[in-house]
């Protein structure tokens, strides 16, 4: 397919024919020659500057035809209301109309042409307008589908980033809490006589089916995307949470439950599993840890232990996870130095 410049000196040329090959057939003066090419050659830079160009073969033209009025239909004019039509701002061609239609008038006026002359340079005229005001509209059409498709694949390239992200933020917590709780229940074991190591073994078997079943519920997602995905855990499953968590833990809730968003359920669920892991990893020994369940106006999750407290730790992903998991469904989370050690309290939208 011809590029725009090949196609601009392909019309250029053809006008130009059309136009000085009448005056030389019919052996015109050298002016009369002049003035054809002056009134066909400038289409050549119609797409630089629509408007001048069709003031200038809009001009030559008009004098072509009251001083030698040959017998040429105005193919220069033409091709500039076309390229002005298509290519020009729409306050550029408001201005450009009347003075277009004032030219057409006066080169059929002075030379006393026939009226039926009118009608069919009105029609010409009238012709390449709206050819050029229905190439604009295809140009513009094709460039907001355009911008359509590439917002669309940026979305779907967000939605698909965002959902990595989920799925490696869900494999972090249950990886660590699930890991780390099975290591902290197989290290006790051995100390605790026969009787309480079957029992803790039976402990570390459960963890293990729990995160089994939270991972093939979370690949079964990654494998189907419009698949659902599977169990997710929640608000309802918060007291097996904590219960078997490994450390002296206790819920506690305040106030009348209310309806939740699923993803702002699961959110709960994931910040209540890595703060504890971090008490397990970082707060050293502890005498208590409480999660504290409080329905406000938003829904509170407070987890606060009595270890060693400290600023948050540089490295690693679990802050930066439980941040992200409740900015994702509108809310916010803090977490710091509590009054006794380590305190991290989200605050979640309710419905």
């Amino acid at each position: 397919m011809p590029d725009a410049r090949t196609a601009d000196r392909a019309v250029a040329a053809a006008v130009t024919a059309a136009t000085v090959a009448p005056a030389l057939w019919s052996a015109r003066p050298w002016w009369v020659v002049a003035l054809a090419l002056l009134a066909s050659v400038p289409v050549l830079w119609r797409r630089r500057a629509p408007l001048r160009v069709g003031l200038v073969v809009g001009l030559a033209m008009t004098a072509l035809v009251v001083w030698q009025k040959p017998l040429l239909l105005p193919w220069g004019p033409l091709v500039a209301v076309y390229t002005i039509a298509a290519l020009s701002r729409p306050l550029l061609r408001l201005l450009s109309v009347p003075l277009l239609a004032a030219t057409v008038y006066v080169s059929i006026v002075l030379p006393g042409e026939d009226s039926d002359v009118y009608p069919l340079l009105g029609t010409a005229f009238t012709a390449a307008f709206a050819l050029g005001m229905a190439e604009q509209a295809r140009r513009a059409q094709a460039a907001e589908h355009a911008e359509r498709t590439l917002r669309l694949e940026q979305e779907r390239s967000a939605a698909a980033a965002g959902e990595r992200a989920r799925i490696a933020r869900d494999m972090h917590d249950v990886l660590t809490h699930s890991v780390g709780l099975m290591v902290v229940q197989a290290e006790a074991a051995p100390l605790a006589g026969p009787d309480r190591a079957v029992e803790a073994f039976g402990r570390i078997a459960d963890t293990g089916r729990g995160a089994l079943t939270q991972l093939r519920a979370i690949l079964d997602a990654l494998r189907d995307d419009t698949a659902p995905g599977g169990a997710q855990p929640g608000l309802a499953t918060l007291p097996d949470l904590v219960r078997g968590c490994g450390l002296p833990a206790a819920l506690t809730v305040d106030g009348e439950p209310r309806q939740v968003a699923p993803d702002a359920a699961v959110a709960a669920y994931r910040i209540v599993q890595e703060s504890l892991t971090n008490v397990r990893k970082h707060a050293g020994p502890v005498a208590a840890v409480t999660v504290a369940v409080r329905w406000r106006d938003v829904l509170e999750i407070e987890v606060a232990d009595d270890g060693r407290g400290g600023e948050p730790a540089a490295s690693g992903h679990g802050l930066t996870g439980m941040r992200e998991r409740a900015a994702a469904c509108g809310g916010t989370v803090r977490a710091g130095p509590g009054p006794r050690g380590f305190t991290v309290l989200a605050r979640l939208p309710v419905e």
